[in-house]
């Protein structure tokens, strides 16, 4: 194809990549644009030829009878192009056979000619841009100085001419040479750069495809993971707090019969709070303790809920400046909280006392939940998916969560929100309250 003949113009070597790259599987692409682009050379190529014929008719020397001889010569290159040159020019395969046949044909039908008429060089000026096309670099100029020497020889030695018209002659050879010569190059580079252009293109395209499908792959694994930590944090917890009261349950019946009626209402104020969780989920609305209220009475209710539940103390106590936040730092610091109680009541022991502080700073909101349950050691124990998902929360919205744990020395769980800084003067109820 062109574009591939253009590029050995410029190195002297078989052109490999990045053209290849433009091709599609069938080839379509690389063959529709080249032989879009070879088309204004097709009417360049006639215009010459149409131009040289009217020239050589009209010329002065010599008789009619060679004149009208030259012409019709001339005149073949049309249909030799079109049948042998044009087809070389857009073989893929870059067959070289096809190629040198061509060029040596156009050189049998111009030698004559331009020996005969000198006006028939002006057909160089459609030859010389087919032979970079089709030819190597070192080949092309090989052509075009035959082009050039060959008919002024001829003619020298055919009509004998003075030292006069034989320099003028020699002259317009030699300069009919250099422009060919640097035309076709200036040109066929111009080309290759454009070609280059188009690989860098096709390129990033498929980089920006590459980009947005792994976007895509991201967005879907960060969606994943989000709903597993909701659904870890709400539906699995209460699950989990179902299974519990149902064992409860059991064992009570036969013996404790008002205990059990009391775990029972909790099974069911639990499930309807887990319905309540999964309508939320579905509906990618806010958790439905933070639905019209606010963080400590969500976090209040967490923890009277862990006390029905355990019948272990749970107090929250709450410092600074009590004032509405971001969604997201809530639901961080409610989803952190839900957590921690529910590794108290998993490994610390149902009955261990837990302490629930959330601190209301100028600049952070911290939520620190400590139980006074046997601790471990952070070293040897292997943190499960409920703390790794605390920290990814945390991370998310620009902070961090800490946990601290020692055997025997309880365990503690720190999340620390960075805010922006309030925009109006303390309410007057900023002072420290407690409560259950």
């Amino acid at each position: 194809m062109v574009h591939r003949r253009i590029a050995a113009v410029s190195a002297d070597v078989p052109l490999e990549e990045p053209a290849r790259r433009l091709t599609g599987a069938d080839g379509a692409r690389d063959s529709d644009v080249w032989v879009r682009s070879l088309r204004p050379w097709d009417g360049y190529f006639a215009v010459v030829w149409v131009v040289t014929l009217a020239v050589v008719l009209e010329a002065a020397q010599p008789s009619w009878p060679v004149r009208a001889t030259a012409a019709a010569i001339v005149a073949l290159n049309l249909p030799w192009y079109v049948l042998v040159g044009r087809p070389a020019v857009l073989d893929d395969t870059r067959a070289e056979g096809p190629a040198r046949c061509y060029v040596v044909g156009a050189m049998l039908l111009f030698l004559p000619t331009a020996m005969l008429v000198g006006e028939t060089q002006l057909v160089t000026f459609a030859l010389a841009p087919q032979c970079f096309m089709l030819l190597r670099l070192r080949d092309a100029l090989w052509v075009l100085g035959i082009m050039g020497a060959v008919p002024f020889a001829g003619w020298a030695l055919l009509w004998r001419p003075t030292v006069g018209e034989a320099g003028f002659r020699f002259l317009l050879a030699v300069a009919t040479f250099a422009f060919s010569a640097f035309l076709g190059q200036w040109t066929m580079r111009i080309i290759a750069q454009s070609r280059d252009r188009a690989a860098l293109i096709a390129e990033l395209e498929a980089g920006r495809e590459e980009i947005a499908r792994l976007s895509t792959a991201h967005g879907a694994l960060a969606e994943r993971e989000r709903m597993s930590r909701e659904i870890h944090d709400t539906l699995a917890q209460g699950f989990t707090s179902l299974l519990m009261l149902s064992q409860a349950v059991e064992s009570e019946l036969d013996h404790d019969l008002p205990q059990a009626r009391r775990h029972v209402a909790l099974m069911t104020r639990t499930a309807r709070e887990n319905l309540a969780e999964a309508r939320a989920l579905v509906a990618d609305g806010s958790p439905a303790d933070l639905a019209g209220t606010s963080l400590p009475d969500a976090l209040c209710r967490l923890a009277d809920r862990h006390t029905a539940q355990t019948g272990a103390p749970a107090p929250l106590t709450v410092t600074g400046v009590v004032r509405p936040l971001p969604t997201a730092y809530e639901v961080v610091a409610l989803r952190s909280c839900q957590e921690a109680l529910a590794n108290t009541r998993k490994h610390a022991g149902p009955s261990v006392p837990v302490s629930v502080v959330l601190e209301y700073a100028p600049d952070a909101l911290t939520l620190s939940v400590r139980d006074e349950g046997c601790g471990f050691d952070l070293r040897k124990r292997r943190e499960g998916y409920g703390l790794d998902g605390v920290r990814a929360r945390a991370e998310e919205a620009g902070g961090g969560a800490a946990v601290r744990s020692a055997p025997g020395a309880g365990t503690s769980v720190t999340v620390t929100l960075p805010l922006p800084l309030p925009s109006a003067a303390p309410a007057p109820d900023a002072s420290r309250r407690s409560t259950r």
